[in-house]
């Protein structure tokens, strides 16, 4: 294990979308050749990614993936969710799963391009990851079930992760001239939630007043 891992760090890495397989890899760029043709803009190479979290001397890999493409029982399946759509997620061939994997491993990492993005060596904040993931949200592969202008992944998934553990979201993105297709989905999830935890703080309980002496509402 590379040294530079061990102890409270969380690492971030950028994969190449379809690294280790030629036909995802393709159906990418013809993905990325239409939406820049749509929106009217210059074609970006494409990423997803996953993390690799340390702490107490453990190493947790963390990634979204297909439920078939990863054996072992002990791989730290967190969740599991349709792709495509509710119906098609009936069938295995169309689940992934979200892994937090204790001494796991990304597939295909030696791919990765300016990899790995170190962002925090709080041990507080390496374990609010930790704990913050068994809570990801089950949503469609695929699809805008928010209304946040972009499908969910594997990197809204991330996005979602490190921004709800208090990570400076602005200094974190792709490589240059790269798309993290996703990435604003989980951001804007993050969001939501968080300005809906605020309003539970601030806002008293419906129905609930002022208590005079015997706790009368006055």
């Amino acid at each position: 294990m590379d040294e530079d891992l061990v102890g409270a760090s969380v690492d971030l890495f950028w994969l190449p979308l379809g690294a280790g397989g030629h036909f995802v890899r393709w159906n990418g760029r013809v993905y990325e050749w239409w939406s820049a043709r749509r929106q009217h803009r210059a074609a970006a190479d494409l990423y997803h990614c996953g993390l690799l979290l340390s702490l107490d001397n453990i190493t947790y890999a963390v990634e979204m993936g297909p439920v078939w493409n990863v054996s072992g029982a002990d791989r730290g399946v967190l969740a599991e969710g349709p792709v495509g759509s509710k119906w098609l997620g009936r069938f295995r061939a169309f689940r992934y799963e979200m892994r937090c994997w204790p001494g796991g491993c990304i597939p295909d990492i030696a791919e990765a391009v300016d990899s790995p993005l170190r962002t925090t060596e709080d041990p507080t904040r390496v374990a609010a990851v930790l704990n913050v993931l068994p809570e990801i949200p089950v949503l469609t592969w695929g699809r805008d079930e928010l209304g946040a202008g972009e499908m969910w992944n594997s990197n809204s998934a991330v996005a979602w992760a490190l921004a709800r553990t208090g990570h400076d979201m602005v200094a974190i993105g792709p490589p240059r001239g790269g798309r993290a297709p996703g990435w604003t989905a989980g951001l804007v999830l993050a969001s939501r939630q968080a300005g809906a935890m605020r309003s539970d703080c601030e806002s008293p309980a419906e129905g609930q007043g002022a208590k005079g002496p015997r706790g009368r509402a006055t």
